[in-house]
């Protein structure tokens, strides 16, 4: 008699990449983080072969999340020096931090959209 232990999952690796930026979302200064998701199989607990890769980046200011083409995602897995652009990141979601007022007054932060600092009466810029 057999039995057969298999499955199938999806698991996350970050992948060594790190590149200092502004963000244009948020307009901080913050870096990219590069990971990849995929699906796999597995027989007796251990990954046989993995498919459906997809390559994100996600920014360290804010969370903004980007895809990016995974012929480059292929090349930053390999440990090629890659320089990441702008036309090269596609937006799944913005960050949580986007869309975020301080003052510039008393540093008072605040998602809603008020006119005037709620703490301060100063107005927002």
């Amino acid at each position: 008699m057999f039995f057969f232990i298999f499955g199938i999952a999806n698991d996350r690796k970050e992948l060594d990449f790190h590149q200092s930026v502004v963000c244009r979302v948020c307009g901080k200064y913050g870096r990219y983080r590069v990971f990849m998701e995929y699906m796999y199989f597995s027989l007796f607990f251990i990954p046989v072969f993995r498919w459906n890769r997809t390559y994100y980046v996600e920014t360290s200011c804010c969370g903004t999340l980007y895809t990016i083409d995974n012929e480059l995602g292929k090349r930053i897995a390999r440990g090629e020096n890659i320089t990441l652009h702008d036309e090269d990141l596609h937006i799944v979601r913005t960050g949580r931090y986007a869309g975020w007022k301080k003052c510039s007054q008393c540093g008072y932060t605040t998602y809603e959209d008020f006119q005037y600092c709620p703490k301060c009466a100063h107005p927002f810029d």
